[in-house]
Formats: structure tokens, sequence, C-alpha cells
């Protein structure tokens, strides 16, 4: 049975700090800092070797810690060459490997820019290229990965939420991964409460059905950004200048029963303010009638 789940994206500077210093201590150091997720990062390309995989994702089942990866930055779904597309979807598929060896089934994906195309057809160029995806995962077996395009920060990348859900709905395994501090920064400050947050999960609820956007993969992070570009840099929960607040994001989801995964991108105490994020939650949830 699904349920919320709470962790890093990556290690929390206090990992080392701890005495903590190879994959393998991963699962003892989350499941003191209470948490229960964990996205392994191989954003410069997928580079652990499957037994490496498969003894992380077994030390993690131990402590029921759910395993996702954020696949490599520089795939481009979009690119309008042909041969970038297709190497894209093959980091895709080195992503789709690596975490099922974890046992764990989603793996987040920076889908491309818009350059100098309009962003209509960088749309249908990362449509046909994640159908492509979708095929490469089937012929190997991994049609129980899910692919969830992530909501972007800058402006001129594609990655909207419009857009991010309009991929969603070219397969019912798709699962967007709604990043609120991009969605934030692109916005220039627009998340800014419990109304901006209902607009964002009505758009969702829309688009995939209700049960599918219970399950939603989430990144969250306190994220600065410039008018016009968007996102300039990831913050902590110290940080009082820029948003947005989590707390009327917890209340929402406790009210709703969502069952999302929450990866929490802060600068350096990412599994500090993870645990913050529970006990908003906790708390809200506490509250609910």
């Amino acid at each position: 049975m699904a349920k919320i789940r709470f962790g890093p994206a990556g290690n929390s500077r206090s990992f080392t700090e701890m005495g903590y210093k190879k994959n393998t201590d991963l699962p003892e150091y989350l499941e003191k800092m209470g948490l229960d997720a964990f996205e392994y990062q191989c954003g410069r390309g997928v580079k652990i070797s499957e037994a490496n995989c498969r003894q992380l994702g077994e030390l993690c089942a131990a402590k029921d810690i759910q395993l996702s990866l954020h696949a490599p930055y520089y795939i481009s779904m979009s690119s309008v060459e042909e041969e970038k597309r297709l190497k894209s979807v093959d980091y895709v598929l080195q992503s789709a490997r690596a975490v099922g060896a974890m046992g764990g089934d989603r793996i987040v994906i920076h889908t491309g820019s818009c350059g100098k195309i309009s962003r209509e057809t960088a749309l249908e160029l990362a449509c046909d290229t994640m159908k492509k995806c979708i095929a490469a995962l089937d012929a190997e077996g991994l049609s129980h990965i899910r692919m969830c395009p992530e909501t972007m920060g800058k402006l001129n990348q594609l990655g909207t939420l419009s857009e991010v859900l309009a991929l969603c709905k070219l397969d019912d395994r798709i699962l967007p991964c709604i990043d609120f501090g991009h969605l934030n920064a692109r916005t220039y400050g627009g998340v800014d409460g419990p109304e901006a947050y209902a607009k964002i999960f009505d758009e969702m609820e829309n688009a995939i059905g209700i049960d599918r956007a219970r399950l939603f993969h989430s990144h969250f992070s306190k994220i600065a950004y410039t008018v016009p570009g968007g996102e300039k840099v990831h913050l902590t929960f110290e940080d009082t200048e820029f948003g947005p607040d989590f707390e009327p994001l917890a209340e929402l989801v406790a009210k709703k029963n969502g069952t999302p995964t929450f990866i929490c991108e802060s600068a350096g105490t990412q599994a500090e303010d993870a645990g913050t994020m529970k006990r908003m939650y906790l708390t809200a949830k506490g509250g609910q009638s």
C-alpha cells in the first residue's frame, strides 16, 4: 500500500559530519534522521554498478527506505538533433536499469530546453522521445519503472506544469515530478499560499486523474530566482526571502490523503529540511478530523 514518504536528494553535509562515508551507510543515516526515501543522484551519468545498486537496494529495503534516481542532466528529449534525442533514450534506459536493480521504480527526468524553437515544437519532440523511452523500457522488461518528468525553474527550459502533464498523458505509468520550488521560481514567487497550491493540484487531477495525482513525485526546496530568467540557486529552509513555504502544501496533501514521495533539494541541509517537512505534514495530518 502506498504511503507518503520524505527524504533527501543526495547527501546532506551532516552525512559526513556524522562520520558516514559510503553508500552502504545511507540506510543507517536515513533511519537516524527519521526519513524513509532517498533519491540517488546520477546527474552526471549513471556510474554505479549493478552489484552496488543491488546491495544498496537490499540494505534500504530492510529499513523500508524507498529509492528513486535522478537521471542525467544532459538528457534532451526536445533537441532538434535526432542523435541527441536517441542518446537521451539510452540515458533513460541506463537510469531505469540502475533504479530497477536498487528495487526502486521512479526516475526523475529533465526533459530539455526550448532553445531557438517554439515551446510547442519542443513539446512535440519531447513527446516523441518519451514514446521511444516507453518502448525501450518495455523491450527490456522494465515496464514497471515510472518516468517522472520534472517541472523546471528556468523559463527557457521545457517544464511548465502543463508541459509536464502533457508528457504524463502519454502513458498511465508516467508520473509528474512536481518541483514546487521550480514552479515558484519560474512564476517569480507565484506559489505563495494555499490557493496557489490548490490550483496546481486541480490542474494535475484534471489532467491525469485523482488516483494517479495522489501518487505524484515531488522535489521541494526554497529557490532564489531572477527576473526574467527564473531559477538562480537552491537555498535552505533558513532563508526568509524566497519561497515557497511547505506548511500550506502539507495541509493540502493531508486533506486530500495524498501519498506522494517528497524529496528535499535544499543546499546542504536536504535531510534536515526533509525532516522538517515530515514534521509539518504529521502536524497537519494530526489536525485533520
